[in-house]
Parts: structure tokens; C-alpha cells; sequence
């Protein structure tokens, strides 16, 4: 068929789980109050770190991007999702197709690798806590989250313009929660294998390499955590560690399904359960895995709410 012929797209219909569910009223719900539990977590976290002189290290600093980039990964997919449900219209254009494309991807990519150089950190904290505050200074911490937004922005730019050039003039419908590569590529009226194959090797790639850093760091970590004399020391860099691990768990989890596992291996509604997990679920539940059992976090909020130990006058 001849392009000439064909009658390209200007706007898509986004069928996600709200559309597929037989539950839409129950699923709105859960989704709105996980919605603003992100948006609730996130920004006491922020709050935190920013206000107490305690968290104003290089961890805390680091972990205040990761709750910054969860409260935008989140905010970009969510309220359309919800807007859309409550309207009864599902559609978006093309340019906004594209915007959402990139945004979502910028934000993901950078928390990849910001994970990694969270990694990074515990490894100094352990292996060099005398140097710690020298090699994690500003400068380098302002580094880390530089690198991570701009590569990134580069990775989610080359994406988005190549996904975009694509002509669109089979079905409209997107069967994902938001405008993503692969489920948009089903649509394409041209020969994507080869894309569609480079996206695949990249997203391998992309992921490899930070969690490489992840795992060398992690093991370089246990081993000096094991052999450290004071038990207490131990447990406090274990509950630190784990609480890293289990976040890194959640985002490869997530996205090893998504972007490593091969298309052949994904059908529809799964990736809708997959895409409410990461963008939703897990944004929600991440500051509440790093304060919980954190006793400088929680420390404080007592004292942003006026429970702290009061401080006797000389």
C-alpha cells in the first residue's frame, strides 16, 4: 500500500487498565489514593531533607532527587489517566503523545542511573567513611544528578524524535496505560523490526550498565559490612543497604519485564498492571521504604511537628 493512499494519525485513544478492567470505579479509586500518597510521600520527604540540618548529607541529598524524580515520573502519567477516566475521553494527540513519550522516559532513565550512583555512595560511606564528606562533596553530588538528567535527556530526545517519524495509520488505539514505545510501534503502517530491535539492545544496555555499578558496589558493601567488628555498626549499614536494595528491586523488577523481556512474552494486560506498578505504585512506596526504619527521618519529623526532644536553655 502506498503511503499516498493511507490516512495518517493526528491523535491516538489510550486503552489502559482503566478501560480494560471490569472494575473501572474500584481501580480509579486505588489509583487516586496511591496518586496522592506519591504526591504526599514525596513532598514530606523533600520537605524533610531540605529543612533539617541532620539530612544534609550527601545520602539525604541524593535521596531527595530520587523522591523529586518519583513525584514527576508519577504526576506525568497519573492525572491524565485519572482526567481522562472521569471525562470519558481517553484520546491524545500526537504532539502530546510525544511530550508524555519523553518526559516519562527522561524521568526514568535519570532515576536509573541516579540509582546507580546511590550505589556509589554507600560504597564510599562504607569502604571510606574518614574521606566520605571529601569524595561525596557538593560538587560531586550536583555532578551525579547532572550526568543522570542528561543522559537521560539525551537517551529519551533520540527516542521520542525516531518513535515520532514513524507514519501511524492502523488502528488508533494504544493498548498501554500511556504513549510507550513498543505498544505505539503497533501501530506504525512501516517496517519496524529493526527499531523495534535496536530499542530492545539499547534498553538492555541501558539497564545493564547501572545495575552492574549496583551489584559491584553492593558486593563490595556486604563484604565490608559482614566483617565489621561493632554489630550495632552492622545493623545500622544493613537496614541502610536494604532499604537501597529493596527500592533497586522494585525499579529493575519493573523494568527487566518491560523493556529486557522480549515482545513476544507481553501481551496487553500485563503491561497495564506492569505500567500502574512503576509509575504508580512503586513512586508511593518508595520514600516510605527509606524512612521507616530510618531513625534520622523519622527524627525529623517529630521535629517538623513539634514532638522533638526539647532543648534545654544554658
Amino acid at each position: 500500500m502506498e503511503l499516498s493512499n493511507m490516512t495518517l494519525i493526528n491523535n491516538f485513544y489510550l486503552v489502559g487498565i482503566l478501560q480494560e478492567t471490569r472494575y473501572p470505579e474500584l481501580v480509579c479509586a486505588a489509583i487516586t489514593f496511591l496518586y496522592l500518597v506519591a504526591v504526599a510521600n514525596n513532598s514530606l520527604l523533600l520537605l524533610l531533607i531540605g529543612t533539617d540540618n541532620r539530612l544534609h548529607v550527601p545520602m539525604y541529598f541524593l535521596l531527595s532527587q530520587l523522591s523529586l524524580m518519583d513525584l514527576l515520573f508519577t504526576t506525568i502519567i497519573a492525572p491524565k489517566t485519572l482526567v481522562d477516566y472521569l471525562s470519558g475521553q481517553n484520546t491524545i494527540s500526537f504532539t502530546g503523545c510525544g511530550i508524555q513519550m519523553f518526559l516519562e522516559l527522561t524521568v526514568g532513565g535519570a532515576e536509573d542511573i541516579l540509582l546507580a550512583f546511590m550505589a556509589y555512595d554507600r560504597y564510599v560511606a562504607i569502604h571510606h567513611p574518614l574521606n566520605y564528606m571529601v569524595l561525596m562533596r557538593p560538587s560531586v553530588c550536583w555532578s551525579m544528578v547532572a550526568i543522570s538528567w542528561f543522559l537521560a535527556f539525551l537517551n529519551a530526545l533520540v527516542y521520542t524524535l525516531y518513535t515520532m517519524h514513524f507514519p501511524f495509520c492502523r488502528n488508533q488505539e494504544i493498548h498501554h496505560l500511556f504513549c510507550e514505545i513498543l505498544p505505539l510501534l503497533k501501530l506504525a503502517c512501516a517496517d519496524t523490526s529493526q527499531y523495534e530491535l535496536m530499542v530492545y539492545t539499547m534498553g538492555v544496555t541501558f539497564l545493564l550498565i547501572p545495575l552492574s555499578v549496583i551489584l559491584a558496589s553492593y558486593t563490595l558493601v556486604l563484604t565490608a559490612v559482614f566483617n565489621m567488628p561493632s554489630a550495632q555498626g552492622r545493623q545500622k549499614a544493613l537496614l541502610t543497604c536494604s532499604s537501597h536494595l529493596t527500592v533497586v528491586g522494585l525499579y529493575y523488577g519493573a523494568a527487566t519485564f518491560m523493556y529486557v523481556l522480549p515482545s513476544a512474552y507481553h501481551n496487553p494486560w500485563q503491561d497495564n498492571i506492569l505500567s500502574v506498578f512503576y509509575t504508580i505504585i512503586t513512586p508511593a512506596l518508595n520514600p516510605l521504604i527509606y524512612s521507616l526504619r530510618n531513625k534520622d527521618v523519622l527524627g525529623a519529623l517529630k521535629n517538623l511537628i513539634g514532638k522533638g526532644p526539647s532543648v534545654s536553655k544554658p
